[in-house]
């Protein structure tokens, strides 16, 4: 069973919930500056960055967002959602402190569930909020981990295109070989997932256009269900154009790659939001 646990001083949660006439059944208040809980996250860090002096450690242990990082790092919590008091930067810098990135992961990254108009079909848009300008290496760790993503998530095979200008060499330009070489190093680092790129959009979502562009369709091409994009401007570029004019629903961004599940919230973001948000994250904690 699902424990949702709130970190902060006691007095002001309960004192905040009882002005709102909010109950706080079921629902367990950590204090991350109360010795019993911070100090033996103070070890914990500690064991992991043995240069920390005592002092440091037990410092960090308490401030709520290295806390919650560390209570992931033990094993007494399973998924952190954070981000609504504090800059997104932050929020991955303390994950990579404390939590760390999945095995063969070399990026943290980021994906918006798009859910598309009148269906119940879903797409994972990657990366939309974290890498600028990534490399082959940092595409590919992209790609891998939205696969991942998308099997834990969605429970489907994850057929994961690498979006281009081109498809499959129709154009010749650096740009486009980057991509192909990303899908390859993809592939070879997750074998178990199919990879396909460089592909045009359409080629990547429309069976009929990637029959008419590729001359062999493999597993991917026509049927992708996660869309990794060459950069930042194209990805946030590309899940706004889908929202705001094709109507799909938008959720996140969620971060990923990490050890743990791990979600970053806009400063601005809404109760609602908030709720989707720890819904989505608890989901991905769930073995």
């Amino acid at each position: 069973s699902l424990e949702p646990v709130l970190l902060g001083d006691p007095r002001e949660i309960g004192s905040k919930a009882h002005a709102l006439k909010k109950p706080l059944d079921g629902i367990r208040l950590v204090d991350p500056a109360a010795d019993e809980t911070s100090q033996p996250l103070a070890d914990a860090y500690q064991i992991q960055r043995p240069e920390t002096s005592r002092a440091i450690a037990v410092r960090l242990a308490r401030k709520p967002l290295f806390h919650a990082g560390l209570m992931l790092k033990t094993g007494t919590a399973d998924a952190m959602v954070a981000g609504v008091t504090c800059l997104t930067a932050r929020v991955i810098e303390v994950a990579m402190m404390t939590i760390g990135l999945q095995p063969g992961i070399r990026v943290p990254s980021s994906f918006f569930l798009m859910i598309m108009p009148g269906t119940q079909h879903c797409l994972i848009f990657a990366d939309c909020a974290v890498n600028i300008d990534p490399g082959i290496d940092d595409l590919a760790a992209i790609g891998v981990a939205s696969a991942h993503s998308c099997a834990r998530l969605l429970q489907e095979e994850p057929r994961t295109a690498f979006l281009s200008f081109s498809t499959h060499g129709s154009a010749q330009h650096e740009l486009a070989t980057r991509i192909r070489k990303a899908a390859e190093l993809a592939q070879s680092l997750c074998p178990q997932f199919k990879f396909d790129g460089e592909l045009q959009a359409d080629a990547a979502l429309v069976p009929r256009v990637a029959a008419l562009k590729l001359k062999a369709l493999g597993d991917v091409a026509g049927r992708a269900n996660v869309l990794v994009f060459p950069d930042l401007a194209s990805a946030n570029i590309g899940y706004k154009l889908v929202q705001h004019l094709g109507g799909a629903i938008a959720l996140g961004p969620f971060l990923q790659g990490f050890a743990a599940p791990v979600s970053d919230l806009s400063r601005g973001a809404t109760v609602q939001e908030i709720i989707d948000t720890a819904v989505m994250t608890a989901a991905a904690a769930v073995k």
